[in-house]
């Protein structure tokens, strides 16, 4: 089996995590690797209408609407902490019914 081979069987084996399912993980990194991780994450948002967040064990393709919430708090009372969060609301393929 090819070097290919075992990485589109290691993709066809991953958990994909779909609607009605909650799901969270958090991660502790450096600021380089958190750094790559926003930066490929906001080229998404420019470029496309659709993430996918992925590791080795599970993907997660999310299709985001508008508006996006952004959130920054900054607390610099004891040990100063920067928080930024990003909240990407579904998009709904539904259209709104007739008047008749």
């Amino acid at each position: 089996m090819s070097e290919s081979d075992d990485t589109a069987a290691t993709a066809d084996e991953r958990t994909t995590i779909r609607a009605g399912r909650d799901f969270e993980r958090e991660y502790r990194l450096d600021a380089s690797e958190a750094g790559r991780f926003l930066v490929e994450l906001g080229e998404q948002l420019q470029n496309d209408e659709e993430l996918t967040v992925a590791t080795d064990e599970w993907t997660l393709p999310f299709a985001f609407g508008e508006p996006v919430g952004l959130e920054i708090d900054f607390d610099g009372v004891g040990d100063p902490e920067l928080e930024i969060e990003l909240e990407l609301p579904g998009r709904t393929d539904e259209q709104a019914p007739n008047i008749e």
